[in-house]
């Protein structure tokens, strides 16, 4: 069977395997990313993992109780066993000088080992019952039957309907649990919800994803998804839709390599997102950070251009001057090409006036070189006057913030400093306009 009538198999879903496998994946990535997008932005990604490994012993346990793998048993069982190891990371951050890091190492390591332990005891045991148990250590979404695909959307509806009844509530504690405590919440039983949703996804998706990965289906749906936006629902929305593409791409590998696990594919298509996610979204993204960056770039570079050339012609008190393009070099460390992109930019705007590769101010480029210039002086005065800064360490805080102070900013600075004549070095402090600086010349 060639590569196209596999495709064409698997999503028309005659295979009833299939459909298990596809539904399962579905129904996790989706109630991961919706559970983890809240577990994220609390700051406990790392809670997840070790909640993901406190759930071993449980299935351990459970199946020594019940002597068979009942599906529903063994979920109970680690959820059991997880939501204990979250209650005594909570136990002991907050009734020892154990801190976080550490508490969840503790916890991780010890119900992890406990775990391993219990389970090699029954694979020595001799028991014929406990063939399988090891696949809930990396996940085999592929034993997934009809009834396991029952109590997977039952809980996933379960845990939909807890998340939309408390989600004022999450949201608020999620970013403020003071606030949250302030408005009458209590903050004791939203963060025993909060893990108590966590350990129930985490118990869900242990036989799709397994102990060892399953913090990672949780995580990287909701950090890829806040790349994307700052609110809350769209974030939970994206994450959703994330986790639910992982899924979809995992069943869909592993149904054309058998030997490819669904769990592991699906980690590997989420991390594939969260890296596009870092390098291509809007706002937070890699590439709009470098957008960004060197239109900043650029635009400090023409603002500098400006202030060499107000400068050279204050000196001189002539406007009308046109200088050559190697001379106004000399007057800044500027490069061959980001002078001519400088130039080009403000001759665009109107602020430089061009006659055969000579360069002067226009009426509106002797009012920004003004304005540059002062919102430099001005504040190395109020660094020297309210900060009591040394004269001579002023000057390169002045450099920065002259290309980021706003009007509104300036005019409370000339409140405060009751429009002072000159700066630090005693150099006047420009406040000419173009009508001004041509009656000076």
């Amino acid at each position: 069977m060639d590569f196209w009538e596999q495709t064409v198999r698997f999503f028309s879903l005659v295979d009833a395997n299939v459909r298990y496998v596809l539904a399962g994946s579905v129904l996790l990535g989706g109630i991961s990313g919706g559970i983890g997008s809240f577990t994220y932005l609390q700051r406990r990604s790392l809670l997840s993992d070790t909640v993901a490994h406190s759930t071993l012993p449980g299935i351990g346990l459970a199946f020594l109780i019940i002597g068979r793998k009942d599906q529903l048993m063994l979920l109970l069982g680690a959820g059991l066993t997880g939501w204990l190891g979250a209650l005594c990371v909570n136990y002991i951050i907050s009734r020892t000088k154990i801190k976080l890091d550490a508490a969840l190492g503790i916890v991780l390591s010890v119900f992890f080992g406990l775990g391993i332990v219990i389970l090699t005891a029954i694979q020595k045991s001799g028991s014929g019952n406990q063939s399988g148990l090891d696949k809930f250590l990396f996940g085999q979404a592929a034993l997934i039957s009809k009834s396991d695909l029952y109590i997977l959307a039952l809980l996933t509806l379960l845990l939909t309907v807890l998340v939309v009844a408390y989600y004022y509530k999450l949201k608020v504690f999620t970013f403020d649990p003071e606030f949250a405590s302030s408005l009458g919440f209590s903050t004791g039983w939203l963060n025993l919800l909060s893990s108590t949703l966590l350990v129930v996804t985490v118990a869900i998706g242990l036989q799709i994803v397994g102990v060892v990965l399953m913090a990672a289906i949780l995580i990287i749906p909701a950090a890829a998804a806040r790349q994307w936006t700052q609110r809350l629902s769209r974030m939970i929305m994206l994450a959703v839709f994330f986790g639910t593409i992982s899924g979809i791409s995992g069943a869909y590998i592993s149904f054309l390599a058998p030997h490819l696990p669904t769990g592991p594919w699906m980690v590997i298509v989420a991390s594939f997102i969260l890296f596009f996610s870092v390098i291509a979204a809007p706002g937070r993204g890699a590439l709009s950070r470098l957008r960004v960056h060197l239109r900043n770039r650029k635009k400090m570079t023409r603002e500098h251009i400006l202030k060499v050339l107000f400068k050279e012609s204050m000196s001189r008190n002539k406007w009308d001057i046109y200088y050559p393009f190697d001379q106004i070099m000399q007057m800044w460390s500027f490069t061959s090409k980001e002078l001519r992109r400088g130039m080009r930019g403000l001759s665009k705007q109107g602020l430089i006036e061009v006659n055969e590769a000579m360069y002067k101010l226009t009426r509106d480029g002797i009012k920004e070189g003004s304005r540059i210039i002062r919102l430099h002086r001005l504040w190395e005065v109020y660094l020297t006057r309210y900060l009591d800064l040394p004269q001579d360490h002023v000057h390169r805080d002045a450099e920065e913030m002259e290309h980021i102070i706003t009007p509104e900013v300036e005019k409370e600075l000339l409140l405060l400093l009751d429009k002072p004549l000159f700066d630090p070095h005693l150099q006047e402090i420009p406040y000419l306009d173009y009508e001004e600086a041509n009656d000076e010349s």
